[in-house]
């Protein structure tokens, strides 16, 4: 059986298939900070980096050290609570260690971006991000109401 028509002819364009709108590209990004403030940022993200790095170092030393530096004791029966509680102290250091390592790498993330120019805007609104929230937090990528929509507050 034919398929009966509507009345209505179609139109040429009717048949084209809509085009998907494309997102907009970034606006062109520009730090907020002259090189005064952008130099000191850098300093303070410097100073954290060595800082983390040493308690890196100093926490994985120590992790490691725990099994081996135990004295003259291996002859001593261990008790199973002491076990337990060095157990628990190097998963609590590596966990501290691994912390350290995501900050490091927002370290450097943020250093990138003094280097680029486009350190203190906000990666997802591009509006600058408060420079009170960066001399808390100097490796900063959301300003805070971003930050707070991320966090799901």
């Amino acid at each position: 059986m034919p398929k009966k028509s509507s009345g209505t002819p179609r139109k040429a364009t009717d048949k084209k298939p809509k085009e998907v709108p494309k997102e907009a590209p970034p606006p062109k990004i520009t730090s907020p900070f002259g090189a005064a403030e952008l130099r000191e940022f850098r300093a303070l993200l410097v100073a954290r980096k060595k800082q983390l790095s040493g308690d890196v170092t100093h926490m994985k030393d120590e992790a490691l050290k725990k099994g081996v530096d135990s004295g003259d004791l291996s002859s001593l029966p261990m008790h199973i609570a002491d076990q337990g509680t060095d157990s628990f102290e190097q998963e609590m250091t590596l966990g501290f260690m691994e912390s350290e390592g995501e900050e490091l790498k927002e370290i450097e993330e943020a250093l990138t971006r003094i280097e680029e120019n486009r350190y203190g805007v906000c990666e997802n609104c591009y509006k600058p991000i408060a420079k009170s929230r960066l001399e808390a937090i100097p490796y900063a990528r959301l300003c805070v109401p971003c930050k707070r929509k991320e966090d799901g507050e």
